[in-house]
């Protein structure tokens, strides 16, 4: 044998030592691609840490608000949660309403309720049938799917837009709702509730799904109120916050409704609150439209309020007569006497709390625009929630959170 001596390689300080596998988690569904950067350290399969980066998709949405009049941020806020633009939409005239302080009709209130109760629904099936889906169940997606479309078809009759919807004016809305718009609004009451029930029946009890689920992302009522949730993420946890019965606007407080919770704010009860959450916006939506019926002559014909300075005026005399045509553009341009102030609106949006902080200076644009987005909350917590948890966990994690993010990025 040689005299040569074996030398250990000296290699790079953490090059071979390290215990954990660094995983670029995603695409998991389609918001996730180019996204969201979530940096995982597994164990195996095990989450032993997570690091999310924000902003790939950044539109500066605030910074542009302040540099346009009051109309033209209405199109911005269909951006914020896609899933649900009609909540966004009718936030935003509603903050714009306080700052001018018009008062809005009784019947107008009631439209604006069914239309973001329909948009409630729209985004909590989306929501719910994803999570089936990244569990592996596609069925429940596309059979619940087809009643999103319904409800799109409504958006339709009303605003003429589908998903972006730039729906309704300052004051209430851009024209009546049409007899094509109740008489589908009709057929969704009447059908949807059976499909839903057949959803849950293929979901709520299934074995394997639960197993999914139970146990998995959750997060005691303390820390999601530490991070600012609202709400289904913060009602899954056993916390009963609701903009609409704490902080009423739109005449909420005119009907009867439950505000569901959970207990362990785990994926399983953020997916049953969302279920549950359907079942009452439908009652509330039967409800809006009992009374809207129950208007008739003159008050059958309203949907906005009496203040011809911030109203546009109709498009048919926009384009016949010069003085329509002079205010329409007076009121997009912002060239209207907006008074100095500093408000702050919310509404319950599908995904929690969604605030409009509006400081006017007077002028034609605001002076400071803030937007509470509730998605941007939740994803600060994702690292907690996932930490020792399995990679598969994970994917169900991001989904029950519900995390938007055309909200996230702002």
């Amino acid at each position: 044998m040689s005299d040569v001596q074996h030398h250990h390689i000296k290699l790079p300080e953490g090059s071979i030592e390290k215990q954990t596998t660094t995983l670029n988690l995603g695409p998991t569904h389609p918001a996730t691609h180019g996204v969201f950067q979530n940096i995982i350290e597994l164990d195996g399969e095990r989450i032993v840490s997570a690091e999310q980066t924000v902003g790939y998709i950044h539109r500066a949405f605030e910074k542009i608000a302040e540099r346009r009049p009051l109309y033209q941020i209405t199109t911005l806020t269909d951006r914020l949660n896609y899933c649900s633009s009609p909540i966004n939409n009718m936030g935003w005239h509603m903050t714009c309403e306080k700052l001018l302080q018009v008062k809005t009709p009784k019947r107008v209130d009631y439209l604006r309720v069914i239309i973001m109760e329909l948009a409630r629904i729209t985004d909590h099936l989306i929501c719910n049938s994803i999570v089936g889906v990244d569990s592996g169940a596609y069925t429940g997606f596309l059979y619940v799917m087809q009643y999103r479309e319904l409800a799109y078809e409504i958006y339709e009759e009303v605003c003429g837009s589908r998903l972006t919807t730039n729906m309704g004016r300052i004051g209430g809305f851009e024209r009546n709702f049409t007899n094509a718009a109740f008489e589908k609004l009709e057929k969704f009451l009447a059908e949807f509730p059976k499909v839903w029930k057949e959803f849950e029946n293929l979901f709520a009890r299934n074995r394997i799904f639960m197993e999914r689920l139970i146990g998995t992302g959750a997060i005691s009522a303390e820390r999601a109120l530490n991070y600012g949730f609202t709400g289904p993420n913060l009602r899954a946890a056993g916390v009963d916050y609701d903009v609409r019965v704490h902080q009423p606007y739109s005449s909420y407080e005119d009907f009867d409704f439950v505000v569901p919770v959970g207990n362990t704010g785990d994926n399983y009860d953020r997916f049953l609150v969302r279920g549950k959450e359907v079942w009452e916006s439908l009652s509330i939506i039967n409800q809006a439209y009992q009374k809207v019926q129950a208007f008739k002559g003159a008050e059958a014909e309203v949907y906005h309020a009496d203040v011809p300075e911030y109203y546009l005026p109709e498009k048919k005399d926009v384009y016949t007569k010069m003085e329509a045509l002079i205010w329409h553009f007076k009121i997009i341009m912002g060239e209207i006497e907006m008074p100095k102030g500093e408000v702050y609106h919310s509404v319950e949006g599908a995904n929690g709390e969604l605030g409009f902080y509006l400081i006017s200076d007077g002028g034609r644009a605001p002076y400071r625009l803030h937007f509470r987005r509730p998605s941007f909350i939740y994803y600060q917590a994702y690292s907690e929630l996932t930490k020792d948890a399995m990679l598969s966990d994970a994917i169900m994690t991001m989904s029950s959170l519900n995390l938007i993010a055309g909200e996230l990025d702002g």
